[in-house]
């Protein structure tokens, strides 16, 4: 490995702490589930609103931090989103009331939703071509790591008093470990020259890239500026051929959400619930689940280069169908015996982590060119966190009003109806320059 891909790798991993804060932040409130749902007296509903509102604050978050990544740059951005999580973290433990709970989570959610396009983009914007894929999966690899860190987290914190409360402020800590990496990185060199600090950027990129992939680079990035419209920039994006980029990574992220993967790493506990395991079995599994997920990551980071985007997108919308199919069963115990339920959901987290995980992610970074991008991923990211909302708020409710069989045969025809749509609107991204 040359002493370039070296710095993209450790510049990469910096970064993606930004999706070790997301990561962990969607998870830590599983495991709070069965303590403040009794110490608050929460409804079915209550309990969706408490846990959703987070992605309302994530949804806010893409559109905005797009903007102000645009003006301020990648990495002053990131400051932003660490110092906000870390603050927020503290006053949700801290708070006494479900509104008080609701409103730091917004916040929260907030910068959640910033990290979930800065990280991405910032990594793909310093990555050459040929390891892009890999490299912006890295993120993907910080996200799982961060809900593993926050699964077991919650199983040690479940012991104590304050349990719930103490998983809550937890999350101050990645965030103080994100601020004090932070000043080793240097600005995106392509935001750099594409907004005038052409000597600044060229000599980063030139540190990153061979001779000839910086040649080309920097003309890619003239060509990209000189075609930018000058304007309200959404009304660019529906440009021939634009518009229809911004669906298909819109239908890609919100099929992201509802392919049932999130209600498993969400609300595990409730799941497991339903088929008898009392709270630390149900936080046992999640830790299993999360290690999965880690492990499932690093596979589908070794082939997201090599087997491409779209490919993967099939195989996992189509397997996750299945395995669906095969959870309702096995909660049915009629046709499946109901002590491969276990079995069947980490397969099932397995398929999603090396497949729908990563690569949805890396789809809307490489779909859009960079006049729109920054605009462009945060639309798709925020109809990415509105579905992640609709289904935590609708998910604890669903599996309460329908039989567990018919909410896993829900999803599974979510994931089918996912599988037709790659087959035939999406291409191939690999190839693209970014």
């Amino acid at each position: 490995m040359n002493q370039s891909n070296k710095r993209v790798i450790f510049y990469s991993l910096i970064a993606s702490l930004g999706g070790l804060l997301f990561g962990f932040d969607i998870a830590i409130f599983s495991g709070a589930i069965p303590f403040i749902q009794p110490d608050l007296d929460l409804s079915p509903s209550q309990l969706g609103w408490v846990a959703s509102s987070l992605y309302l604050g994530c949804a806010a978050g893409t559109m905005t931090f797009g903007k102000i990544a645009e003006r301020l740059g990648r990495k002053k951005s990131l400051f932003i989103v660490a110092l906000i999580f870390g603050i927020s973290s503290i006053a949700m433990g801290l708070s006494n009331h479900m509104n008080t709970i609701v409103i730091w989570r917004v916040i929260a959610g907030f910068s959640v939703g910033g990290a979930s396009i800065l990280s991405p983009l910032y990594i793909a914007e310093l990555s050459p071509r040929h390891i892009r894929g890999k490299m912006v999966s890295i993120n993907q690899l910080a996200i799982v790591i961060g809900i593993l860190m926050a699964y077991i987290t919650n199983y040690y914190l479940s012991f104590t008093s304050w349990n719930w409360r103490w998983m809550f402020m937890s999350g101050a800590l990645p965030a103080t470990l994100f601020l004090f990496f932070l000043p080793f990185l240097p600005e995106s060199p392509k935001w750099l020259v594409f907004n005038g600090q052409r000597e600044k950027g060229t000599k980063i990129l030139g540190s990153l890239l061979t001779v000839d992939q910086l040649q080309a680079e920097i003309e890619h990035i003239d060509r990209q500026k000189n075609q930018e419209q000058k304007g309200f920039v959404i009304a660019n994006i529906f440009k021939q051929g634009l518009g229809f980029l911004l669906l298909v990574a819109i239908v890609i992220a919100v099929c992201q959400q509802f392919s049932g993967a999130n209600a498993v790493l969400f609300y595990a506990p409730i799941i497991f619930e339903k088929a008898g395991m009392d709270v630390n079995g149900q936080l046992f599994q999640q830790i299993l689940i999360g290690s999965i997920n880690l492990i499932a990551t690093l596979i589908g980071m070794r082939f997201v280069d090599k087997v491409g985007r779209k490919k993967l997108l099939l195989i996992g919308s189509g397997g996750m169908a299945l395995l669906l199919v095969l959870i309702g069963l096995s909660f049915a115990g009629t046709f499946i015996p109901s002590y491969l339920l276990s079995f069947f959901v980490i397969t099932f987290i397995g398929v999603y982590a090396a497949t729908l995980g990563p690569v949805t992610w890396v789809v809307i970074t490489e779909i859009f060119p960079m006049q729109i991008r920054e605009t462009a991923v945060g639309i798709a990211s925020a109809f990415l966190w509105v579905a992640c909302f609709s289904l935590t708020y609708l998910f604890p409710v669903i599996i309460n009003s329908f039989t567990t069989l018919q909410t896993f045969l829900l999803f599974a025809g979510i994931c089918f109806a996912y599988f037709i749509f790659i087959l035939f609107a999406v291409r191939e991204t690999k190839n693209n320059r970014v």
